[in-house]
């Protein structure tokens, strides 16, 4: 029995994901720090339109309509962060974020 598409498009999903993840741990950059976790999101939604459409159900594409909407609200939430972070300390360098526990 060959690979289907939902197999492969899991895979190209944990690709993404583990992308994003790296990112998110390396980048030291505020913006590609949230770039990196709407890849990570996007990898999500993937994975679950895949999965549905493997097993028929339409359970997937309802799941990433939500990531949708929470990947809208963490971009609005993480720029207005972000605008505000830069306003204050002049750099998008998270090791700056240390100051922020005083």
């Amino acid at each position: 029995m060959s690979p289907q598409f939902s197999d492969y498009a899991l895979v190209v999903a944990a690709v993404l994901f583990a992308l994003g993840l790296f990112g998110v741990l390396a980048r030291r950059n505020v913006v590609y720090v949230l770039i990196s976790v709407e890849v990570m999101l996007n990898a999500a939604g993937l994975a679950f339109i895949s999965a549905g459409s493997k097993l028929g159900q339409p359970d997937g594409q309802v799941m990433f309509i939500f990531i949708l909407t929470l990947a809208a609200a963490e971009a609005s939430v993480g720029l207005a962060l972000v605008i505000q972070f830069y306003r204050a300390y002049k750099t998008l360098d998270t090791d700056s974020a240390r100051e922020l526990k005083d």
